[in-house]
This record gives C-alpha cells, structure tokens and sequence, in this order.
C-alpha cells in the first residue's frame, strides 16, 4: 500500500491525499460504507460503485467468521470474488463486536473466549488468529485485534485495557510479518490506538502505535456514547503525534458533522453504519438537514430528496414517492433512501477534498454544518 499527501488546508489539519492498494485508488478523505457480512444491505455491488461512488468498502471479520465461515471464502477465492466486488476492501478484526458482547465473552491475557450470537456457539480469538482469519478473507487493509473499553470506565481499566492492546499488537504484528498475502495481491495491517477518554492514556497509546511504523494508523475507541467534544479532543490529540505521511483512520464515526470536524483535525479514513441504518429507518441525510420520511408532511411533497442533487437518486424520485414506499412497508423504500445516504456521505467526502484544495474548507465546514444540524 502506498499513501501520498497531496495538499494540506491552510487553515486546519485537513488535507486530501491518495492511498494506492492492489484493487485500486482510494481518494481521501473518505467514507467507507459498512458491509457487515459481505453485503451493504440492500445495496447491490454494482450500484455501490457507479451510483453511490464508494471506493472501498468495510467488512467485518466476527461476522463473516461466523457466517458463511473462513472455508467457503478461501474456496471461494477470498471475499472480492465471493462477493463479486473488485475495489479494496478493509475487515475489522471483531475487537469492538466483542466489546459488543460484553454479556457472553470472557477476556484474557491470551485472548477473548465468546458466544455466537447466532447459536450461543463458543469461540475463540487472539491476536494470532485474528491475523489469520483476515489473511483467509483476503482483505487489502487488515486490523488489529484490541480490546475497546467502554465509556465511561476508570482511568485504572482504561490504562489496564490499553496496555493489553498494545501486548496484542506486538503478537499481531510478529503474525502479520511472518505470514504471507493471500490470492496474489497485497495485504496492509493498521494497529489501533486506544485510551479512552483520558488525555494522557491516548498520547502514550498513540507514541506506542507511532513507534510501530505500520504503514497506516486507526484510532478506535471513541463514538462509544462519549459527547463529542471528548471526541474531538482525543482525535485531535492522537493525530498531532501520528506520522503526517501516513493514513488515519477513525473508526465508527460518524455523524456528517462528526466526519467534517475530524477531517479538519487531520482525519483520513471512516466508517458508519449510520447511513445504512437510519435509512431503513426512514432517516435521510441531505445538505440543508436531516428528514424523516415517514412524517405525513412529506405525503404530498413532490420536490427532490435534497434539493442540491447531492445523489443520483434526487434525480429520480420525490419525497411523496418515497414516503409512500415506506408507509408500504416496500423494501424498495429502504433500498433508495440507503442509496441516497451513502451517496450523500460519498458527496460529502467529495465535496470536502474540493474545498481543502482550493483552501476554502473551513469556511465551506462551518457553513454547512449549521445546516446539517436541522430537522427538516
């Protein structure tokens, strides 16, 4: 994997850049929409790629392990072609679905023992095998296996949790170097800063994964249920210490306010659920707020989606239309408005590259988030 910095913002930390991977160019900022499984739900692949414009997509390594299991990738080829997508893709290695499970794992200086939540089914990962299940699933940007603490926890946990991040680094690192890429192209491991909410942890954790000099670095940990502004402070933090030369990655943020703000601190890389989930749900994205579609007020709206074209699907069908199919309980409803929310993010990571390129993204920034905060 290549990284290159092709121009920074006068006036804040944002800068676009290019990362180069065997599947393709991946331009940054940018957001990669979540295919949990293998699948952006109720997203074809060929629509992520020429209507949303996604460049890379995220999948998840607990979940595809579990469903449909490592065998039937590593016959199928690996996860581009059981999936029948060619551009990058980038797995988290299931600390935070273990986070997740906080009822049904147990956590040791070897690993994490848990349950299926699909059977009640014990497993078990460690940072060894972690490496090696991502290996088999053939993603372009592998993670490393961490422990994510919740929020709040003590200043106690958080210091124990990072320190066992960082020992399970150093393992996931010796398995990484010391085994080989899979199916013929090359394979990127990032390690994962943590620390919580605590000022000192997170610079110590971010120094510690520095010194590692991996080719990329994430920062995980944070959209926990922490405000934002603790966020924003970590965030900030960590990438005052992280390489400048290198990709930064973000993990699980955010909303496109939380996308824009990070950006500006320096951020390169995201991942969410939220367009995908809030779509099902009847909630859309647009560049003057957010809407809820199921509202009767929109019954007779026949306007754009978002009045700025900023998705292929404002072109097409109207507020009425759509909320007429979720009123239906159509599946085509939850298949445009999740359309029309990556696109958005998608547009908006565009948007944000122009902006920093012609040193207008401040400006543009705090403009458009006056707007992104209304309900509409």
């Amino acid at each position: 994997m290549k990284f290159k910095v092709l121009h920074q913002d006068k006036d804040s930390k944002a800068r676009i850049g290019c990362i180069e991977t065997d599947h393709g160019k991946i331009n940054t900022p940018i957001f990669m929409p979540v295919g949990t499984l293998g699948t952006v739900k109720g997203v074809q692949q060929n629509q992520l790629k020429e209507d949303t414009k996604a460049e890379i997509i995220l999948g998840n390594t607990y979940h595809l392990y579990l469903r449909p299991g490592i065998d039937t990738i590593k016959e199928a080829g690996g996860i581009h072609k059981f999936i029948s997508w060619e551009k990058p893709i980038l797995t988290d290695s299931g600390g935070y679905q273990v986070y997740s499970l906080s009822n049904n794992r147990k956590i040791t200086e070897d690993g994490v023992k848990f349950q299926s939540h699909i059977d009640g089914s014990y497993h078990f990962f460690k940072p060894e095998n972690a490496i090696d299940i991502q290996r088999d699933i053939g993603a372009d940007i592998i993670m490393a296996f961490d422990e994510c603490p919740p929020y709040p926890c003590d200043h106690k946990y958080a210091k124990s949790s990072m320190h066992l991040t960082h020992r399970w680094l150093k393992r996931c690192c010796d398995r990484f170097d010391n085994s080989s890429n899979k199916y013929g192209y090359n394979q990127t491991f990032f390690p994962i800063i943590q620390g919580s909410s605590y000022k000192d942890l997170r610079k110590q954790s971010a120094e510690k994964i520095a010194s590692f000099n991996r080719e990329g670095n994430a920062i995980g940990g944070l959209s926990v249920g922490e405000p934002d502004e603790i966020m924003y402070e970590m965030t900030e933090i960590v990438c005052s210490i992280l390489p400048w030369e290198k990709p930064r990655y973000l993990m699980g943020v955010g909303t496109p306010q939380n996308l824009l703000e990070n950006i500006a601190l320096g951020v390169d890389m995201f991942d969410c659920v939220m367009p995908t989930r809030n779509a099902r749900n009847g909630m859309l994205f647009t560049s003057e707020g957010t809407i809820n579609i199921k509202n009767k007020k929109w019954s007779a709206d026949f306007s754009a989606i978002d009045a700025n074209g900023t998705s292929f699907v404002d072109q097409k069908y109207t507020k009425a239309y759509l909320r007429h199919l979720f009123t239906a309980n159509e599946m085509l409803g939850k298949q445009i408005a999740t359309l029309h929310n990556i696109r958005f993010y998608i547009w908006l990571m565009e948007e944000a590259r122009k902006n920093i390129q012609n040193e207008t993204f401040q400006s543009w920034k705090n403009k458009l988030i006056k707007k992104l905060n209304k309900r509409l």
